[in-house]
């Protein structure tokens, strides 16, 4: 029976299959210091310690080889791949380009933080800047694919990418097939989409969050009305990772097999990060402090009563410290107090 997604279960277990020996398992840990915050049995899957430092390489990768085992068949192998990507995934693909051997063109917001432009350009891919909009990361991004001939690798519509990012959910339900629920930041979706279609396939009574921003809430906004409602402005917020609109892709996904939306605002974000820093010794992004931030909320304490175990993705480690403004305020010491 085929899939009425874009991705289905077996998409996932495929892009397992040939991600195998490429990517880190990466490690659940856990923090008896943030339990008893959240009132819950914690597990934090670390994606901070993948490969390009996110859980962006997965689904990168995936595409990339997919795109280069079709060349072997009838097809042309591409003459480049392209994207636009707020950084972790222009990074990801960018690696992922130089171990297949194609050349990599990135486009990135000229606001998106420097330490993930450095990296693009260090795994040897082209960075071409745009206005920190989704219209001109699309506009400038086909302009590109044009000029070089090349594919284009969306960062969260395409499914093998979604496909990619899905296998984060086989490797939590080996690691701790304990869990009630699992807790996801989403930006364009790909993420949570990935995991949705795997987890409700395997194990549908284990529960799926989205995690976003109040000021970046059109998965928020689009569950509560039903229908794809994009962010009309460029959002304000420390986690550049949530900026994008979910899309035609990952939104029916996301409408029917994630449970819910939590959102968080940006100071929750800033205290949820800051306390992983601190109390785990992990240096996460705030999107990251995204899912932790939404665990440790009221909001989330009214719908997860029943829940012991949750599991809290932290989806990646790349921050530009030289940019952290919000830490530490004038009059406000660093825990918060």
């Amino acid at each position: 029976m085929s899939s009425p997604y874009c991705i289905s279960l077996r998409d996932v277990e495929a892009a397992q299959t040939s991600l195998q020996g490429l990517l880190h398992l990466t490690p659940i840990l856990t923090s008896s210091s943030l339990d008893e915050l959240a009132g819950h049995r914690l597990f934090f899957k670390c994606e901070l310690f993948q490969k390009t430092g996110s859980f962006k390489i997965r689904g990168a990768l995936n595409a990339v080889r997919s795109l280069v085992r079709a060349a072997q068949g009838d097809r042309e192998q591409p003459k480049a791949v392209v994207t636009h990507s707020s950084g972790n995934h222009g990074q990801a693909l960018a690696f992922a380009a130089k171990v297949e051997g194609v050349p990599a063109y990135v486009v990135v917001p000229r606001t998106a933080p420097l330490c993930k432009k450095a990296a693009i350009c260090s795994y040897g891919a082209r960075l071409i800047l745009c206005e920190p909009t989704d219209e001109s990361r699309v506009e400038v991004a086909a302009q590109t694919v044009q000029e070089k001939e090349g594919v284009l690798v969306h960062p969260n519509q395409d499914p093998a990418v979604i496909a990619g990012q899905g296998t984060i959910a086989l490797e939590v339900l080996q690691q701790v097939p304990q869990i009630n629920a699992l807790v996801v930041p989403v930006g364009g979706g790909g993420m949570v989409a990935g995991i949705a279609v795997a987890v409700k396939a395997l194990r549908p009574d284990i529960r799926v969050y989205a995690a976003e921003t109040c000021n970046a809430d059109d998965c928020y906004r689009s569950k509560v009305t039903g229908e794809l409602t994009p962010n009309l402005h460029p959002p304000d917020t420390i986690a550049d990772g949530v900026k994008t609109s979910i899309g035609p892709n990952t939104w029916p996904i996301i409408k029917d097999l994630v449970d819910d939306v939590l959102t968080v605002t940006e100071e929750e974000i800033q205290q949820a990060t800051q306390l992983v820093w601190e109390r785990m010794k992990l240096l996460i992004e705030p999107t990251a402090g995204v899912g932790v931030a939404a665990v440790l909320s009221e909001q989330f304490r009214s719908v997860s009563q029943e829940m012991k175990n949750i599991c809290i993705v932290l989806c990646g480690g790349n921050v530009d410290l030289g940019s952290l403004a919000w830490l530490s305020p004038p009059g406000k010491e660093a825990n918060g107090n």
